[in-house]
């Protein structure tokens, strides 16, 4: 975890006779190798690696510990891709699975099953704000819309066929062939076949709106829209949920995921239907003379029909705000943020890239003295290693190399040589493979083309997790080596092995080498690395630790730098690069445009200590620790680190946030903590540091974080907007005060030029300069700035803009009509273009709280009564504060774009609305004194998007649907009470709880019971008489896997009419993956239907029944019950009827 850096004197204090005797030191001990090599081990320069496994050793395996080999077809050889967004295509984790677990493509989200392709579109994120309020997560998660398939297809497992930067395609065979092409960005699926009519079932009963009867429809699914494209002359016939089609003899079809329903955008996507794509990649080159990074994602694609070959591909955040490319106005909501659609089959970013060092100048007010008997200790400790494995040994590697250059720096030559010693022979016992090594050694692993370390850890043999993480170590202490002494670093030397781990997790092709995938660990396309292996989760693959990755990168960067590998050095230049960008918008969320309002609300989540495929969780694996969750993306400190220092208002907001959720100063990793405050008040942190008792996290020391902490006191903040002409360089900006920096790698002096005109010359060969000087004037603009031409935020221009309808009425429905609305009763007030209730912002009870719209939850700030006033105008009131709907300035706030908030009731005629029918069960909402209509602004579909006043023009961001909840007293809510045990029934009921417990749910015992209750908890309530009103069951479960990996909590509701003892309607959900991370997370109805029986009916004296159990897993779990009102979280069902 320590500092990877090093460096030697800037040039000014270089001391000659200190290059004599550093060569003398390692010419005498460069060829030292304490063990002896094994007979059989491949050699790799003076290294070795064996390929036979070790005793005793484990190999990638399945949750049973079942050593298993890549699932793919005879289209795929060579060495297989892991630790991808797919990768559990072909990874058979669990032995009752041999398809897949969900893959996060975004727009899409797809599993296979043995009939085909699972698809859906997640647009309403589950939300849990965790309890403590510091433990939370969000997922948008899969709920099937469509199955894509065939007449008669049972395949017996699903394979992978074929893969490209960023797509995979699927293979089924039984009762005929599939195949299925998808991946990120992409709102197509390709599908060709042999065998049976096409054929596509849809979850619940679909809605055709354009096409009925040709080859292509436009259809709605669970409230998303699709468009269904078969050959030219073929027709699709729907029976039911179905739709059939021979593809008039051809045997190909597409699918597509709709921004909307619009028949215009409909035929956008049918114009581009048929061009298939069949390969994509990535490809960068890097400018140093403007030090921006160049990147150009490329798609493929043949014409099975017409001669369009044009297909449209979806930019992520980062990739939109660092491109000029012209993209469309559609967009679909994700885990991600907004992916945009670009008309077309390539696009570029260009993104400035701001350097690295291999470790901070001597620049720092430090104490020499102290610092350098903090050094001493370190140097000469007794014992350097304790942990054995390839992570803890690595995290050893890291704290002494980044001492190295300290050490020079103070002219300790003794303890300088001793670290490097121990540095060099710990590194060269690792790259020697030995008969019966227990000093560790490396495996390279053909059935999946890896190398594996042993001793291992936490899965980086049985799972290949975190590989990036594991070598990354290694390979930054090497690339000190090699700076202080290039021969070692030769690949006649020990070079070959450091490429050996180089290859292992970012080979960047398999032409570079052949054993390896392409960028095992980087996701090319999302910008950032992934750490599981197999990807065997719910919510998709995840990456905990982004600063680990971004230390691989900068490891990567700088032996490319030190070993005048400039491919490499690229390789990492292109990592770093993108995911810097990538962790600021998916893990710091820095422009407030990627996480769901509801998961920031209070702003306790201001980052997230783990990335999911389909969300990001407030949590680590290890500790539910603010420090630790917000400090594992943090560790280790190196001269790669300063890209967390790039927005010092982000620093404090991020560290502010974590003593609020502690409730006060941080407890644990102090010195991580300090070092990050630093990049925005490092004053405070060197008080802290000179006066806090604190012992050190593992891979730090202290004279590591004394040295950091007080270089950054007197530099200042990170300046990005000034770059170099060399990758090893920062500038630091404190006050006005520039302080330039360059690290030269090459054996020859450099000259480095920054883009202002500062001029460090003639820096001596392995040496860092700096030079201080004052802001230069405006004038003096960089020589690659930022696109910021396009707007970080673009949505200042909205894109659908509530002045242009997105469905405009020809002729608007004019007055008001007569509704006769229950006085007494509460309703739901329901958006119709985003399926989102009118709300309060965070339950506020205060004047002027605002009004927007969020994903309903049954919360009574979503509940509203409609009072008549006379003349068909109504007082609407919020249940929880009891205030009225409120146009903002009163009754002379007439204007476009008002602003809706709650106010006490006054019985002025901003405060009063009537409702235009204007069919199909909606209303338009008009304030009485303007004539405006109630409006979401921009047609947001996002939870958040605000409400103003607006000219009525038949958007159906104006049109509103009034959903009645209740008459007042309750009665439709059952809480669930806790009591129930395997064979031991449990309570629901009306009322709320006495006080939060929860119950355990038994282990599933590493067997499939997918749709099957067994060993349920089960809890029931008699005796209720209600009417049906035509909705849906809702609930909400708070549950918790605790540690347990794998575990999916299943929850079945069901209906006795008459209290007779026999259910007449059953309602199986999705069961719900559990993450491995203490603390509840909240399962509702959003995970989807899984199955239903049974017509509903009336209530006369019935009953009412949930059953919970684990579908799959190995753990138990909890629900949480008998929670009070102000405990919240409470584990509820809510009834469809009156």
């Amino acid at each position: 975890m320590c500092m990877n850096t090093q460096q030697l004197p800037n040039r000014s204090r270089r001391l000659p006779w200190l290059a004599g005797t550093l060569l003398t030191f390692l010419t005498t001990s460069l060829f030292f190798s304490p063990t002896q090599p094994v007979a059989n081990a491949d050699q790799a320069g003076l290294g070795s690696y064996t390929t036979n496994l070790p005793a005793g050793a484990k190999v990638p395996d399945d949750f049973n510990g079942n050593p298993v080999s890549p699932k793919r077809t005879a289209n795929v050889t060579g060495a297989m891709p892991t630790n991808d967004w797919w990768s559990s295509l072909g990874w058979q984790r669990f032995p009752g699975n041999p398809y897949s677990e969900n893959m996060t493509a975004l727009p899409l989200i797809v599993k296979a099953k043995s009939a085909g392709l699972g698809v859906t579109f997640p647009t309403i994120p589950a939300i849990s704000t965790g309890s403590p309020n510091y433990i939370g997560e969000f997922h948008y998660n899969a709920s099937e819309d469509l199955n894509l398939g065939l007449v008669g297809l049972n395949s017996p497992d699903a394979k992978v066929d074929g893969y490209s930067d960023w797509t995979v395609t699927a293979y089924w065979n039984g009762g005929g062939t599939l195949r299925a092409t998808f991946g990120h960005g992409m709102p197509f699926v390709y599908l060709t076949k042999s065998g049976g009519d096409a054929l596509i079932s849809a979850a619940a009963p679909p809605s055709v709106w354009t096409g009925a009867g040709t080859n292509a429809l436009g259809i709605t699914v669970n409230g998303h829209h699709y468009g269904i494209f078969a050959p030219t002359g073929a027709t699709w016939s729907q029976s039911g949920n179905n739709f059939q089609s021979n593809l008039a003899g051809k045997d190909y079809y597409s699918v597509a995921v709709l921004p909307d329903n619009s028949v215009a955008t409909f035929n956008f996507f049918k114009a581009r239907a048929y061009a298939f794509v069949t390969n994509t990649t990535a490809s960068w080159s890097y400018d140093q003379a403007t030090a921006s990074l160049n990147t150009t994602f490329s798609a493929t694609t043949v014409a099975k029909e017409g001669s369009n070959t044009n297909t449209v591909l979806g930019l992520y955040r980062h990739h939109a705000i660092n491109s000029s490319t012209a993209l469309t106005n559609y967009s679909y909501p994700t885990a991600r943020g907004q992916i945009r659609l670009r008309d077309g089959n390539s696009f570029t970013t260009s993104m400035r890239f701001n350097g690295v060092l291999p470790a901070l100048p001597d620049a720092g007010d430090y104490n020499r003295t102290t610092l350098n008997n903090h050094l001493n200790d370190v140097a000469f400790e007794a014992s350097h290693f304790g942990g054995a494995d390839t992570y803890y040994t690595g995290k050893a590697l890291l704290r002494l190399a980044n001492l190295i250059p300290i050490a020079e720096q103070l002219g300790n030559t003794n303890a300088r040589n001793s670290l490097i010693t121990a540095v060099r022979n710990r590194l060269q016992e690792w790259f020697t493979a030995s008969a019966n090594d227990t000093n560790g050694q490396f495996y390279y692993n053909s059935n999946w083309g890896t190398v594996i370390g042993y001793p291992a850890s936490f899965g980086s043999d049985t799972e290949l997790n975190d590989h990036h993480f594991h070598y990354g170590y290694y390979i930054y202490a090497a690339a000190i080596l090699a700076q202080y002494d290039p021969n070692w670093a030769l690949d006649s030397n020990w070079g070959s092995m450091v490429k050996l781990l180089i290859n292992d997790a970012a080979n960047i092709s398999t032409a570079n080498d052949p054993r390896f995938p392409r960028l095992r660990t980087f996701d090319i396309y999302e910008g950032h690395s992934w750490a599981s292996g197999h990807a065997g989760f719910g919510a998709g693959n995840n990456h905990e630790s982004s600063s680990e990755a971004m230390m691989f990168n900068t490891a990567v960067l700088l032996w490319g730098a030190n070993t005048g590998n400039t491919q490499l050095r690229d390789l990492g230049i292109f990592m770093y690069t993108h995911e810097t960008h990538a962790i600021e918008q998916y893990w710091f969320n820095v422009d407030n445009a990627v996480f769901p309002a509801g998961f920031t609300a209070n702003n306790n989540h201001p980052a997230v200590g783990m990335v999911w495929g389909d969300g990001g969780s407030y949590a680590t694996w290890f500790s539910a620790n603010p420090e630790m969750i917000h400090g594992i993306n943090f560790l280790p400190f190196h001269g790669g680190s300063l890209y967390l220092g790039r927005n010092p208002a982000y620093v404090n907001k991020n560290y502010s946030q974590m003593r609020n959720n502690i409730g006060g100063a941080e407890r644990y990793w102090l010195d991580i903590i300090w070092q990050f405050q630093a990049f925005g008040d490092a004053a405070t942190a060197a008080t802290k540091f000179d006066t806090v008792p604190f012992t050190p996290e593992e891979g730090e020391t202290k004279a590591h974080t004394y040295h950091w902490i007080r270089n950054l006191k007197q530099l200042g903040s990170i300046d990005t907007s000034i770059t170099a002409n060399t990758p090893t360089y920062a500038v630091f900006n404190k006050n006005g005060v520039r302080t330039y920096v360059a690290w030269n790698p090459t054996g020859s002096p450099l000259s480095v030029t920054f883009s202002n005109g500062v001029v460090l010359n003639s820096i001596p060969a392995r040496s860092m300069a700096r030079s201080t000087g004052t802001t230069p004037p405006p004038t003096a603009t960089p020589v690659n700035p930022n696109p910021t031409a396009t707007p970080v935020n673009p949505t200042a221009t909205p894109v659908n803009p509530t002045a242009t309808p997105v469905q405009p009425t020809a002729t608007p429905v004019a007055g008001c009509s007569a509704v006769s609305l229950d006085a007494n009763a509460y309703y739901r007030v329901t958006a119709r273009h985003s399926g989102k209730a009118l709300d309060v912002d965070a339950v506020s009870t205060a004047d002027g709280a605002n009004v927007h719209q969020w994903s309903y939850v049954g919360g009574l700030n979503q509940q509203w009564r409609f009072e008549g006033v006379g003349s068909n105008y109504f007082k609407v009131t919020a249940r929880h504060s009891g205030k009225a709907l409120d146009v903002a300035g009163g009754v002379t706030a007439t204007g476009n774009g008002v602003n809706i908030h709650q106010w006490p009731y006054g019985n002025t005629s901003n405060q009063q609305w009537c409702l235009r029918d204007v069919g199909n069960g909606y209303y338009a909402i008009i304030a009485r004194h303007s004539g405006k209509a109630l409006d979401v602004a921009d047609a947001s579909t996002a939870d958040g998007g605000n409400v103003h006043q607006w000219e009525y023009v038949g958007a159906t961001n104006q049109q509103w649907q009034l959903t009645k909840i209740d008459a007042g007293g309750g009665g439709n809510t059952l809480h669930v009470i806790d009591g129930a045990a395997q064979n031991v029934a449990g309570t629901l009921s009306l009322s709320a709880g006495a006080g939060a417990n929860s119950d355990s749910i038994p282990s599933a015992g590493g067997a499939n019971y997918d749709g099957t209750p067994t060993n349920a908890l089960v809890y029931t309530i008699s005796g209720l008489t209600r009417s049906y009103n035509s909705q849906a069951t809702q609930f909400k479960l708070f549950v918790d896997s605790n540690t347990a990996v794998g575990n999916g909590v299943q929850a079945r509701i069901s209906y006795d009419w008459t209290g007779d003892g026999s259910y007449d309607r059953t309602e199986t959900y999705n069961y719900f993956p559990t993450d491995p991370v203490a603390g509840f997370e909240q399962y509702s109805q959003s995970s989807g239907l899984k199955s239903s029986s049974g017509a509903w009916a009336n209530l006369s004296n019935g009953r009412v029944r949930i059953e919970i159990w684990n579908a799959i897993g190995n753990g138990s779990a909890s629900v949480r019950t008998s929670a009070t009102n102000a405990q919240g979280q409470q584990s509820t069902i809510t009834l469809p009827f009156n």
